[in-house]
């Protein structure tokens, strides 16, 4: 069900559990499917001995995509017109992650197109920030 213009307001969330207890495992496959085999992401002896981190961690791209899944739950399929972030904090193995997303604006433009313009931001289970952007849909009046 498409987001409705007349039923939003400034300030409502959407929140959503992307990953409960993510698995090293699906952090390989997000390498395989990506083609981003950078060590400190597969390569556990090179993670700590070299590059000096405590474990492999996930691909930034990996909780972006989880966390975009959360937003076109809430806004609907092919709605999304905007969707960016910055990366704040690493996320490890066993870490769980909630999205939000919070509405901004409502506005109108293109000859009557309703849009929401959302704040976007992904914690783990100690409340640290791991994600912070923004996104646009397309919204129903």
């Amino acid at each position: 069900m498409a987001l409705k213009a007349n039923r939003l307001k400034i300030g409502d969330t959407y929140r959503e559990q992307i990953v409960e207890d993510l698995k090293r495992t699906q952090i390989i496959q997000y390498a395989g499917a990506s083609g981003d085999y950078n060590p400190v992401h597969s390569d556990e002896v090179f993670a700590v001995k070299v590059a000096g981190f405590p474990s492999i961690f996930a691909h930034g791209m990996l909780t972006m995509g989880m966390t975009g899944k959360m937003l076109t739950n809430y806004v609907g399929d092919g709605r999304l017109t905007y969707y960016g972030v910055r990366f704040t904090s690493q996320v490890w193995p066993g870490d769980d992650l909630e999205a939000m997303a919070t509405v901004e604006a409502i506005r109108e433009e293109d000859q009557g197109k309703r849009y929401v313009d959302l704040r976007v931001e992904t914690f783990n289970q100690k409340g640290v920030l791991v994600l912070s952007g923004s996104a646009s849909a397309l919204i129903d009046p």
